[in-house]
């Protein structure tokens, strides 16, 4: 991508974010919402985010199909002919936004031959985003009189002690606690929780060290993570070993997987085979 996609990129974003942060601030819309097929709530900040990056994208690449979480079944029917696409949560976190913890993102992807390419994870309420372009860097970046600041970021190496596990509250079962339990017997333990995609963030500015997932999400809760992930110097791993492929089989759910900030280090080899 060139960097003038990135700021239109980063300006649409800033778009979709001033809607979101219009219903958040807005206490009687911000407590409306519906369900899904799959129990997860809907607000109209979910529609009106997926509504402008929908049409944004459209006018920035039309060559490009969209895969976003608010897309309806007939307009992804053909996905597994795209091998260049978007892929967007227009609202990562809606029980986040449901419960004013101002823990919620948007997440954008660029995803080219099954693989994230560029991601960005944008924070409404701050005008934060973190932005990994896999091969290039990743940056964190933030408005700032009318113009974006940017700054390059990476993960860092593994603590010999204390090891920073990025975890959220809500999410608690026996394959995390193997995995913590694992971690365990070589490194003290400080857990910090956030919601959404802002794990990956922490991971890709080196202010955590692992973030395992092994409880449900979707394709598009993990994307740009991935790609900033990666792209800051750390990976997201898949059960096997093997990096996470989108848009690959007939379910959006994302598999199980293990991001990690040292990609180098040993620790995670035993890590997957405990938890496999």
């Amino acid at each position: 991508m060139t960097q003038t996609d990135i700021r239109a990129l980063l300006d649409l974003c800033y778009q979709a974010s001033e809607s979101i942060v219009q219903y958040y601030n807005d206490e009687a819309s911000a407590s409306l919402f519906s369900s899904k097929e799959d129990r997860t709530p809907l607000t109209q900040a979910d529609l009106s985010s997926h509504q402008i990056l929908s049409s944004g994208l459209a006018a920035l690449s039309p060559e490009l199909p969209l895969l976003s979480e608010e897309c309806s079944s007939s307009e992804i029917a053909s996905r597994h002919q795209w091998n260049r696409f978007w892929m967007v949560d227009p609202l990562d976190g809606t029980r986040e936004f449901l419960e004013r913890t101002g823990e919620f993102t948007i997440n954008v992807a660029l995803i080219e031959e099954q693989r994230p390419t560029v991601g960005l994870i944008y924070e409404p309420l701050k005008h934060k985003a973190s932005l990994g372009v896999v091969g290039a860097g990743a940056w964190a970046l933030s408005m700032e009189d009318g113009s974006w600041r940017s700054t390059a970021i990476s993960t860092r190496r593994l603590p010999a002690r204390e090891l920073v596990l990025l975890a959220s509250k809500r999410h608690s079962n026996p394959r995390l606690d193997d995995c913590i339990n694992y971690l365990k017997s070589s490194h003290e333990i400080a857990r910090q929780n956030s919601g959404s995609a802002l794990k990956f963030c922490d991971l890709a500015v080196g202010q955590g060290d692992c973030y395992p997932r092994f409880s449900p999400c979707s394709e598009w809760d993990v994307a740009a993570g991935d790609a900033l992930v990666t792209a800051a110097g750390g990976a997201v791993y898949g059960m096997d070993g093997a990096p996470l492929q989108y848009n690959a089989r007939d379910t959006l759910l994302s598999p199980h997987f293990v991001a990690v900030g040292d990609r180098s280090a040993d620790l995670w080899d035993g890590l997957l085979a405990c938890v496999r």
